[in-house]
């Protein structure tokens, strides 16, 4: 007889990652594309409301901004740079959501920006939505003017003082974030990878302030991915400790009509010789 164990091990071994990847890959398709679709099957057009508004928002002030007074205008509203004071950068981070690029091509990114915002609203909610887009967004600025604030070195986390002029616009930090949470919430490895991996690509093959804010981004999202649903848990956590504290409930009180007995006792039960009763007269 031959010996056919070694040659089975990695048979076996093959077709148990084989069928891993498939359960991976049919959860995480169910939970990114399946899930959604249904839900926008029940909701309608109503549940792409934030896609329809951010694209529309980018479209708008990228063609406004093809005009020397709305260009003026447009970095007034949503330009923001490291140089700028704190408020004035907190005040313009919203807008500069809308605001495109100048160095992008606007049209590649809708593609993108709409179906990170539907996917999003339509898994997440709307509030949940706009929460995870701005926060991702505000960390990487934030981010971007501490490096600055560090200065050149410190084993290649800061940044010259030119790149606080540098105009720190557009959605790209919102989308790799909301992607990326996505990715965590609904175990989805593929998409993490690719949005991840594209990120990490970026920076090393193009080291500038943007390329470093969608890592702060990604990172962002991973915090708070991992923090979902933590909230609910600790509260219900914190409800529990303080029922078991204040101990079980004590005994009814009755009410005894002001007549002085004390209000846990019952009065006497007494027989009529048909029927016991817990009344203190008869019929």
């Amino acid at each position: 007889m031959i010996d056919e164990g070694p040659t089975r091990r990695p048979r076996t071994t093959l077709a148990r990652l084989v069928r891993c990847a498939g359960r991976t890959l049919g959860t995480e398709w169910h939970g990114i594309v399946v899930d959604p679709v249904r839900r926008l099957a029940r909701r309608g057009l109503s549940g792409l409301l934030l896609a329809f508004v951010a694209a529309f928002g980018v479209v708008l002030f990228h063609d406004i901004a093809q005009y020397p007074a709305g260009a003026v205008w447009v970095r007034r509203l949503g330009g923001v740079q490291a140089d700028l004071p704190l408020w004035l950068s907190l005040l313009r981070t919203p807008v500069s959501l809308y605001v495109p690029a100048l160095d992008l091509p606007v049209w590649a990114g809708i593609t993108q920006l709409f179906l990170a915002f539907a996917l999003a609203e339509l898994t997440l909610g709307r509030a949940r939505t706009l929460f995870i887009a701005y926060t991702t967004t505000l960390a990487g600025t934030l981010t971007a003017r501490l490096m600055i604030a560090l200065g050149p070195g410190w084993w290649g986390l800061g940044l010259p003082p030119e790149a606080g002029q540098v105009l720190d616009t557009g959605p790209s930090a919102a989308v790799v974030g909301l992607f990326t949470y996505l990715a965590v919430v609904r175990r989805a490895p593929v998409v993490f990878t690719l949005t991840g991996g594209s990120m990490v690509w970026e920076s090393v093959a193009v080291p500038n302030l943007a390329g470093r804010e969608h890592l702060i981004a990604v990172a962002a999202a991973v915090v708070l991915g991992l923090l979902h649903g933590r909230g609910e848990r600790l509260r219900t956590a914190v409800r529990s400790r303080l029922g078991r504290r204040s101990g079980p409930p004590g005994p009814p009180l009755l009410d005894t009509g002001g007549s002085g007995a004390p209000l846990w006792r019952r009065p006497p039960r007494r027989c009529d010789g048909f029927r016991t009763s817990t009344r203190t007269g008869c019929p």
